[in-house]
């Protein structure tokens, strides 16, 4: 694969796809210039952090999410097959699609997220939250339960999977699996691949069992948006399976790892958990700072300068430049939160954040997410008081990706430490 080669000759800084010191890559960049010149294993892409810079870019006519329309080396057919994380390029949904195009394939999906249908999914999401707790309330207190396996994953993993109409598919491991491989960064290129090949089979099997079945569920909808769908709204076979694909993915990994940071601060910084246990501060501020501290998706591949881009401080993405949208490490700019942007603070008067995106291409499914946190973080600390990490945070070992934030695992004593 050719690489993609930075004008002007600097030397690029080389990202680490398994994600084993974050804290220094964010440092690096936004201590850098507008724009950081990265390698993306193998790939050069000009990566944006500074919240000044980045929410206009991500507006920006200049810049499209369309690979065929603006990467000339996807256009030549080098990236295809040959790049780990081509599977987030390549995709045939509203994730890589510009204008018109992109709405049409956000529409069809939009009906299922409105405020009135996810206020009518909360009663549904705090029972899956409650039987949760009740299981988790019959393991041993005498030795650490994994809160993410136990709690932070399955929650947002059944929700989707009701949402969609596959609530035992969605929960087989196998599938997990599968789903988890999507966001595993460090993978070959022909790891990579072979996985992608596997969830989309898997996806059309699931896809194929509902058109059989049909139901009032989102799978359904998207099957007949491509089966009987009318001009402006319908889908071709590659979209189905890949915007069902989005669905599943973005559905449930930005809110497991949302809980995870959110448990994972609270009981870090037990004199702010008393805070919101009190009623101090609202249990939504802890979400939106959890959001901000550590973003689910630290970075999300990708944008193309249409033309010379020109920033303020006179760095130029070239045209045909991939742009590579930093999540995390703008969470964190001093420039906009100043010199206690590293600290996790509920109280903190501004949270803003783009983890859910910006723009025409801010997240469907932030309502959600959102609504989840909302209804899992208060159950869980009221059914747990007691509540500690059971190693400290700092040992918590990541979950190691540049497109996924969280722990491998998050060891907790649900009644104390024992003594």
């Amino acid at each position: 694969m050719e690489r993609e080669v930075g004008r002007g000759g600097a030397s690029p800084l080389v990202l680490d796809l398994a994600a084993r010191c974050p804290h220094l890559e964010r440092e690096a960049l936004n201590s850098g210039p507008a724009a950081t010149l990265v390698d993306v294993a193998g790939v050069e892409a000009w990566a944006v952090s500074d919240p000044a810079v980045l929410g206009p870019l991500l507006t920006d006519s200049r810049v499209s999410k369309d690979p065929n329309r603006g990467w000339p080396a996807f256009r030549r057919g080098e990236i295809v097959g040959t790049w780990a994380l081509e599977p987030w390029v390549g995709v045939h949904n509203m994730l890589c699609r510009d204008g018109a195009d992109h709405r049409r394939l956000r529409s069809v999906m939009s009906s299922a997220f409105t405020p009135r249908r996810i206020a009518a999914l909360v009663p549904r999401v705090e029972a899956i939250a409650a039987e949760l707790l009740d299981a988790m309330a019959q393991l041993p207190v005498d030795r650490p339960v994994d809160l993410r396996e136990h709690y932070a994953y399955p929650l947002p993993m059944r929700v989707i999977g009701e949402l969609l109409g596959l609530p035992e598919q969605a929960a087989r491991p196998e599938f997990r699996a599968i789903v988890d491989g999507v966001f595993a960064s460090h993978l070959t290129p022909e790891e990579s691949h072979a996985n992608l090949r596997a969830f989309r089979e898997t996806l059309d099997g699931m896809l194929d069992r509902k058109r059989a079945e049909p139901g009032d569920d989102l799978t359904s909808m998207l099957v007949a948006a491509h089966d009987n769908g009318v001009e402006g709204r319908s889908l071709d076979d590659r979209e189905l399976t890949d915007t069902f694909s989005i669905v599943f993915g973005a559905g449930y990994e930005t809110t497991v790892n949302l809980l995870d940071t959110a448990v994972t601060g609270l009981l870090d910084h037990p004199g702010q958990l008393a805070r919101v246990r009190s009623g101090e501060v609202a249990w939504s501020e802890v979400a939106e700072e959890a959001l901000r501290f550590e973003a689910p998706i630290p970075y999300l591949p990708l944008r193309y300068a249409l033309e010379d881009i020109e920033l303020a401080d006179g760095t130029v993405i070239p045209a045909g430049g991939p742009i590579l949208a930093a999540f995390g490490a703008a969470g964190r700019h001093p420039g906009a939160h100043g010199p206690t942007a590293d600290a996790f603070d509920i109280a903190r008067p501004d949270k803003r954040h783009f983890s859910f995106g910006h723009g025409a291409h801010f997240c469907l499914g932030a309502p959600l997410a959102r609504a989840e946190a909302a209804a899992a973080l208060p159950a869980l600390f009221e059914r747990f008081p007691r509540l500690a990490l059971a190693v400290p945070a700092e040992e918590l070992e990541p979950v190691g990706s540049i497109v996924s934030n969280g722990h491998r695992a998050l060891p907790v004593w649900l009644a104390g430490p024992p003594r």
